[in-house]
């Protein structure tokens, strides 16, 4: 028997097996080796793997289960003691919601590495500096690393912001 997980996890890959099979409807590209359905193709075949990896932890879960290693809260779901925690969810809105309002006023790159920032830090606190400074360098590198990608290789026009100009 398949907990909520292994159920949404079946959902996602029946879902993206369909997805796949649109793909090759797409006409193909008449100068270039890769065609339009090249990169739906690659975040399909992504969601699909992340799906059988859902079904596969949760039935090791379930197993957990019926060895008795966990307990089973009243939706059928192995729980292991943690509770949720809600108000980290709402921040996690909250912080995506700035980012969004924050993407035209100071652009792309200074928002995302305020995002990452934010997020890292509301996520778990940095206990000394060190993490504090590793903080700031993956927010670096992630902003700087999606402007690379996505600017310069796939040729996206990222926002410029009105106040900074970047």
């Amino acid at each position: 028997m398949l907990g909520r997980d292994g159920i949404a996890g079946l959902v996602c890959l029946a879902l993206s097996i369909g997805l796949f099979m649109l793909t090759f409807r797409l006409p193909p590209a008449a100068m270039i080796p890769i065609g339009p359905a090249f990169y739906p193709r690659v975040v399909i075949l992504l969601f699909g793997l992340l799906s059988v990896i859902l079904i596969v932890l949760d039935l090791r879960a379930m197993r957990g289960v019926r060895s008795g290693s966990t307990t089973v809260a009243a939706t059928g779901t192995p729980t292991t003691g943690a509770q949720p925690n809600y108000r980290l969810v709402l921040a996690t809105f909250v912080e995506f919601g700035l980012y969004i309002a924050l993407l035209p006023l100071i652009g792309f790159r200074l928002s995302t590495f305020l995002f990452v920032l934010a997020l890292e830090v509301t996520l778990e606190w940095p206990r000394d500096a060190r993490r504090w400074a590793l903080a700031v360098v993956i927010g670096i590198a992630t902003s700087a690393a999606c402007y690379f990608v996505f600017e310069n290789y796939l040729s996206v026009l990222l926002p410029r912001g009105t106040w900074s100009g970047m």
